[in-house]
């Protein structure tokens, strides 16, 4: 019996409509569009304007983007999970909502959470429900309302994050496509160098940290930086290594947009030219768990079956990774 492998068959998209510009930020914050732009590579970012629509909102929208695209019937979905690191609410799962709302009403549905890794950390979970052989249209949502948790007086953290969502869907494949390989890691010594720390369970909001603004995300720019251009760059060498890939293997670097220094840093690790590594970095920004299906969304033109990518991700927790993906299917415009 030949090996079930799991393999991505189609993918949407949703970006919020509001553009956040580098200049609009300079009439918010100490900035210019220089400044951001040479040390982040973000010229813009979207935002997600309307009170009372969470990350739900956006999940919602990139799956039926990936629906109307695939043709698929939502009551094929068997599970649908959402990788997010800004669940709309705490208790209940912003997966099932999602779920519920876009017709999956076969589907079991949860939330993963692994920072700005949950979407690479998802495709290893979705990966292996497939691999099982009891599911075969699994969806896997990226999403994230950045927006909810960032303070647009803190310079150092309003630049770089935007909200949006993309998705994928899993299916089994018998051919030698889909996720070949993948490196893992944490490290939760670092936790304290990135992370929204009120509103969770070690610290409850109360009035006194609202008024302090402790709800909203903080980040050790320095700190982040250095561990993710090193641990990026390492994982994606060493998943080359591993499966005997030079760099003219690799169709693509399909590498978390948080910082184009960082991307840049991974990509040179690898020997890749830039027409090998994916970029959207200057149109979203950093967007968390959404940043890696947005790329494939973006990029799907230009996917041919077979192409080898290369996952990479960094993120609060800490969290990091790479996973070797071979593509399934040329793009076709009819």
């Amino acid at each position: 019996m030949s090996k079930i492998s799991a393999a991505i068959t189609a993918v949407g998209a949703y970006v919020p409509e509001y553009v956040l510009t580098n200049q609009i930020l300079e009439t918010m914050v100490d900035t210019n569009d220089e400044w951001i732009t040479t040390r982040t590579g973000i010229k813009e970012r979207r935002i997600l304007k309307d009170v009372g629509k969470g990350t739900s909102y956006l999940a919602i929208k990139a799956a039926q983007d990936l629906i109307n695209k695939k043709g698929i019937d939502p009551k094929d979905i068997e599970l649908v999970i959402v990788a997010t690191a800004t669940p709309d609410m705490k208790a209940a799962a912003t997966a099932a909502f999602t779920a519920t709302n876009i017709g999956a009403v076969n589907a079991f549905a949860f939330d993963l959470e692994a920072a700005c890794s949950s979407f690479l950390y998802g495709m290893s979970v979705a990966a292996r429900y497939i691999e099982s052989g009891k599911y075969k249209n699994v969806l896997l949502i990226g999403a994230d309302k950045n927006s909810s948790m960032i303070n647009y007086k803190d310079r150092a953290t309003c630049i770089i994050f935007g909200d949006g969502a993309g998705a994928v869907l899993f299916e089994p494949t018998t051919e030698n496509l889909g996720l070949q390989d993948e490196y893992l890691r944490s490290d939760g010594s670092g936790r304290e160098f990135l992370q929204a720390t009120y509103g969770g369970s070690s610290y409850p909001i109360t009035p006194e940290a609202v008024e302090e603004g402790k709800q909203y995300i903080f980040q050790d720019g320095k700190t982040v930086f250095k561990n993710a251009v090193s641990r990026m760059a390492d994982v994606s060498s060493e998943m080359l290594q591993r499966n005997n890939l030079t760099k003219e293997d690799v169709a693509w670097l399909v590498a978390h947009q948080a910082n184009k220094r960082i991307i840049d840093a991974t990509a040179s690790r690898m020997g890749l030219e830039s027409e090998k590594v994916m970029m959207n970095i200057h149109k979203y920004g950093n967007t968390t768990s959404a940043t890696l299906p947005l790329l494939l969304n973006d990029y799907e033109s230009q996917l041919k079956k077979g192409d080898n990518l290369i996952f990479a991700a960094f993120g609060g927790g800490f969290t990091w990774g790479s996973i070797y993906l071979k593509w399934a299917y040329t793009h076709s415009t009819n």
